[in-house]
């Protein structure tokens, strides 16, 4: 089973021109309404501020509800606030909180949470990149509250996710495996940037790169070190922003790759993790390549997930919700 989200709320986060915009979400939406999944979004709840604030300086979300409150602006060149905005935030941080507890608990397989703002650059006490909350971080809180202790990110948007990187780079317990276009915004992810325990692996790719390199970087580089890690639960940043027809960057991606890319995944999530995987929106501005991209990998779990239940139920449970560490 799929556990699928959205957070209606993001519909008042919005700025005129803005390439983030409601028209993302409202486009994967429609893709998988005509599709003969049979899947329907379930409104995704805010996060608990107690997540948040073990992932954000309490400090700071003080300051974007100040900002939404006194009419909202631009908080970099890039990222945007408006009065709808927190809402909006906190639910996209809700949705992967929620998608969290379906996958641990058994009640799905898989979940995806199609939300925004999205959430990868979001730093400890700094909006960036679109982003205000980091929705995969409090994800990894809420991985930890339901006694999950080895948790692996896996990040391929098209941009280096700064935010998730820098707030877990020292938690021997969170792997955080990334591709991206390099040398590009926002300017970290460089291969040698390991973490305090090797438990970061960078592939920085070359604009252009395409297909080959981008699929081989997850399979001979990722794979590899996602295997010494041991993960429990897989958290995927799905950005399709790499995509050839993307107009913020140029890795010339194709929409089958990331149909490989998320057999893989799904591949990694029934040897280590018990067949789960929770899911969540990053990037993709070309609305046609970003839905056509999200329905392939949501299609690949969904032709999978009866398959994977009958293979996960021979892995060793490794005390998941037993509060007892393996």
């Amino acid at each position: 089973m799929i556990a699928l989200f959205a957070n209606p709320e993001q519909a008042g986060h919005r700025a005129e021109g803005h390439a983030e915009r409601p028209a993302r979400v409202a486009a994967i939406l429609e893709a998988i309404k005509s599709s003969d999944l049979g899947l329907t979004p379930e409104v995704a709840p805010p996060a608990p501020e107690a997540m948040i604030d073990r992932v954000h300086d309490p400090s700071y979300v003080a300051m974007l509800d100040r900002a939404a409150a006194s009419g909202g602006g631009f908080l970099d060149p890039d990222t945007y606030i408006t009065p709808l905005s927190m809402p909006a935030a906190r639910t996209a941080a809700g949705a992967v909180v929620e998608g969290v507890a379906r996958v641990v608990d058994g009640r799905a397989r898989h979940a995806l949470a199609v939300v925004r703002p999205p959430g990868h650059h979001a730093e400890h006490a700094r909006a960036m990149g679109f982003c205000l909350i980091n929705n995969v971080g409090v994800g990894i809180v809420a991985a930890r509250a339901a006694n999950i202790r080895r948790i692996a990110v896996l990040d391929f948007d098209v941009h280096h996710g700064n935010g998730t990187q820098h707030s877990f780079e020292n938690d021997a317990e969170v792997f955080y495996a990334s591709t991206h276009q390099y040398p590009f915004y926002p300017g970290t992810g460089a291969a040698g940037e390991r973490g305090a325990h090797g438990n970061v692996v960078n592939v920085p790719l070359a604009s252009g790169s395409g297909d080959r390199a981008f699929l081989g970087a997850w399979e001979k580089k990722i794979g590899p070190a996602l295997e010494a890690f041991g993960p429990e639960l897989l958290l995927v940043s799905a950005g399709f922003d790499a995509h050839r027809d993307d107009p913020l960057a140029g890795l010339e991606v194709t929409t089958d790759a990331y149909r490989q890319l998320a057999q893989l995944i799904n591949r990694w999530a029934t040897t280590h993790c018990r067949g789960r995987s929770v899911w969540t929106l990053e990037g993709g501005y070309n609305l046609r390549a970003l839905a056509e991209s999200a329905l392939s990998c949501l299609e690949v779990l969904a032709e999978t997930a009866t398959q994977s239940d009958a293979a996960v139920d021979s892995v060793p449970d490794r005390g998941y919700n037993s509060g007892s560490p393996d």
